[in-house]
């Protein structure tokens, strides 16, 4: 059914429902999440300032915290909360969408599509490993762990431990750079040379080292690293 002549000052919820959630603009889907406004401020022009804060991209909401919305004014810690319960949610369903499909792993390029839009936005860095079937299909995407800002521990025991369980044979590695540089650390070419070593006395073979960063990633593979 189609409706016309639908008012422009109708509420986010309203257009919701007659027109659908792409028919929403971002503060009025952040409204929405957000709920009530204040006796300043509507729910609108409080999602607008949210937005702001985000310096105007919505997905930098992604690495918001909910003591940093707390910062500003009208956003107390239960809309905080709703705020970055809804971002997390939503890295999460993407994540999901991407590694659902058991998709052939061809290049480096199409890890760092599954995995760019998840991990850029971690305050912290993240270690996640792919873990293929003998024709390169991925099987299962696993957390291996979580560090702090500039580090995250990376055990042969850990990084192939699920790999072994579920008999794979590849993995591919990556992990984040918070600081947005996917430029690898000394650190990190080492313990890969540790983690080279392991695979071949393990039999599962390492087929990259994706670095992800602020919207671009680097492969140890393709930048030649893997030939010690």
């Amino acid at each position: 059914m189609q409706i016309k002549n639908m008012p422009e000052s109708e509420r986010p919820q309203e257009k919701l429902l007659y027109r659908g959630a792409s028919g929403l603009s971002n503060s009025e889907l952040l409204a929405l999440i957000i709920r009530t406004g204040t006796d300043k401020r509507s729910a609108i022009g409080l999602a607008e300032d949210v937005i702001s804060y985000a310096a105007d991209n919505i997905g930098d909401l992604g690495m918001a915290e909910v003591r940093e919305l707390t910062e500003i004014d009208g956003i107390g810690e239960a809309k905080a909360c709703s705020i970055v319960a809804a971002m997390e949610l939503s890295k999460r369903l993407i994540s999901k969408r991407q590694t659902s499909v058991k998709e052939r792993v061809r290049d480096s390029s199409q890890v760092a599509e599954i995995l760019l839009e998840e991990m850029m936005y971690e305050t912290r860095e993240l270690l996640i490993t792919l873990n293929l079937n003998s024709k390169l299909c991925i099987q299962s995407k696993t957390i291996i762990s979580i560090g702090n800002i500039d580090s995250a521990p990376m055990h042969p025991r850990e990084v192939f431990g699920p790999a072994i369980r579920q008999g794979a044979a590849a993995v591919v590695l990556a992990h984040n750079h918070p600081s947005g540089d996917p430029t690898p650390s000394a650190q990190d070419i080492e313990v890969t040379k540790r983690l080279l070593d392991a695979s071949e006395v393990l039999g599962i073979k390492l087929l990259d080292h994706v670095i992800v960063g602020n919207g671009s990633y680097f492969s140890m593979r393709n930048e030649g690293l893997f030939e010690y």
